[in-house]
């Protein structure tokens, strides 16, 4: 930290900011945040008092009066900013316990976090962007010991594992990552984004940081990719939890003639309203208004209100919906020959992977472990004390 000990600097233009953001920029570490482009505006919003803006350029940090749209904004109560400065682990705390709430963009939220936390032990919270053999991958990481690697579903982000990091961190080094055509990522135009790219964007990112052999755990299309990394390399992959993965449709596709056309290219081109796609996609999730679920919509919209996010997007549920069940290549066929120890996590209300599926698996693959949680199709995130009591069993 050089700039980071210096006192920020306010722009005397309205109230005094409160000491306890003064205090948090003074604990500044720009080597915990990943700032694309290397400038951001980071709005603090003191519930009834004001907003100010942290205005990262480089490695230095100043303290602004709030102005014009800010790329990230968190906000809470004068009392939770007063121990969120108080205490280095309060930032994450407050997030976690919904005291302090990040919107817009939750890498830079939530770096910004990591960034102030005062931390200094090597397993702290800190956001990586990292050069791999698949292109530029984002990374969000905390803990130290066995490696453990964290896949998102469609349309996510790293961040809807940040509970998982969480709960792991005291015993393990735990990341996760945004694939590619998600998130800070890099998002190619021709890449074929099915189960076997990413698998390899994988092996990519573990080659990159330097680790041999890691745990997997995947959610949703995150847990197709993580079978598809230990159906390609078992010496790569240690045990795989795989949380409502989703798994190639048993029953006849309609629509897969359509999809075998070109049609993801077209988010390239396609206009796309942010209210129009964003009261969609708002309908589609309970709850969106709030909490996780609100910070999960603002992770979709960053993408997918890109050319390249949606391209990204359409190409990887396409994919999904296409992923042969049987033949020699299909899915089920393969999965029998899943070598690593595997733990299905099931949501007995997913709408999108119905627990039915757990019976296929079990004639498939009967070595495997199953756990039933009264949840959604994101465990990590709705039932959170369950799933992760489920995984260090598992993984210990």
């Amino acid at each position: 930290m050089v700039e980071a000990l210096e006192e920020p600097r306010t722009r005397a233009r309205g109230a005094k900011p409160p000491a306890s953001l003064s205090r948090l920029l003074q604990r500044f570490d720009p080597e915990l945040i990943d700032v694309p482009g290397g400038r951001a505006r980071i709005r603090l919003a003191v519930d009834d008092e004001g907003e100010w803006d942290a205005v990262i350029a480089g490695s230095s940090v100043e303290l602004e009066q709030a102005e014009g749209r800010a790329d990230a904004l968190l906000s809470a109560d004068s009392a939770s900013w007063r121990r969120i400065a108080a205490d280095v682990r309060g930032g994450m705390d407050a997030f976690r316990r919904r005291r302090l709430r990040v919107r817009r963009n939750l890498h830079l939220g939530v770096g910004f976090l990591a960034a102030t936390s005062g931390m200094t032990d090597p397993g702290r919270l800190r956001f990586d962007s990292v050069d791999t053999t698949s292109g530029r991958l984002s990374i969000l990481s905390a803990g130290t010991g066995d490696p453990v690697v964290c896949v998102h579903g469609l349309g996510g982000t790293k961040g809807s594992f940040l509970p998982t990091v969480a709960a792991l961190a005291g015993h393990y080094r735990v990341i996760a990552v945004d694939l590619p055509g998600f998130g800070e990522s890099d998002k190619p135009i021709a890449a074929a984004y099915d189960a076997p790219y990413f698998a390899t964007a994988v092996f990519a990112l573990l080659d990159s940081l330097g680790i041999d052999r890691a745990h997997l755990i995947g959610n949703s299309m995150g847990g197709r990719v993580a079978i598809e990394a230990g159906l390609r390399d078992v010496r790569r992959i240690d045990r795989l939890v795989l949380l409502s993965p989703a798994l190639a449709w048993l029953r006849d596709r309609r629509w897969k003639w359509l999809l075998q056309l070109p049609l993801p290219k077209l988010g390239l081109i396609q206009p796309t309203p942010r209210p129009v796609a964003e009261a969609i996609v708002r309908r589609l999730i309970p709850g969106a208004d709030d909490g996780w679920a609100a910070t999960g919509v603002d992770e979709f919209m960053r993408s997918y209100l890109t050319p390249r996010g949606r391209a990204a997007f359409y190409a990887a549920a396409s994919n999904i919906y296409l992923d042969e069940p049987h033949g020699e290549q299909g899915l089920w066929t393969r999965l029998a020959e899943l070598a690593p120890e595997t733990m299905f996590v099931w949501g007995r209300n997913d709408a999108l992977v119905p627990i039915a599926f757990m019976k296929h698996v079990e004639r498939t693959l009967p070595a495997a472990r199953h756990v039933e949680l009264d949840c959604g199709h994101v465990p990590q995130v709705e039932a959170p004390r369950e799933t992760h009591a489920a995984i260090l069993d598992f993984l210990d």
